[in-house]
């Protein structure tokens, strides 16, 4: 049993996945269109092929996108590709890795301030020593 693909029901996710409302398409696809149009639009199975393909460009999406979505299908990849050992399952048996990096927040915080002291206490070693150059290039002038 081959299951059909509803190209109205495709046309109408697209438009709701977009944030379009069906008012907005039909402004966008002309003066004879209208929301109640747009809703038995997207209760049809099959919408003739150059409709099809204004409405996919007002939406952005190729037309195939509209023709060849299967939600069932979508669902059953997202759902076995995307679970919460997916990263882990791509290792082998004997390799290990921790995808749960901790730390804790104050020991960073303290390494900060310390490597901040560090730099103050630098920048003021320059300082001092450029008033000190400053002190003799004066000594030097006023003599």
């Amino acid at each position: 049993m081959e299951k059909t693909i509803h190209q109205g029901r495709n046309v109408k996710r697209f438009r709701e996945m977009l944030g379009i409302k069906q008012e907005a398409l039909a402004l966008d696809l002309g003066d004879d269109w209208n929301q109640r149009k747009i809703s038995l639009l997207e209760q049809k199975e099959e919408i003739e092929e150059p409709l099809l393909k204004q409405i996919a460009d007002l939406l952005k999406v190729p037309v195939e996108a509209i023709k060849n979505f299967d939600e069932e299908q979508a669902v059953n990849i997202i759902a076995n590709t995307f679970h919460d050992s997916a990263v882990a399952n791509t290792f082998t048996e004997n390799s290990q890795a921790n995808f749960h990096c901790t730390f804790n927040p104050i020991d960073k915080w303290a390494e900060e301030i310390a490597e901040n002291r560090k730099l103050y206490e630098r920048l003021l070693q320059a300082e001092k020593e450029k008033m000190e150059l400053l002190q003799k290039l004066l000594e030097k002038v006023g003599k």
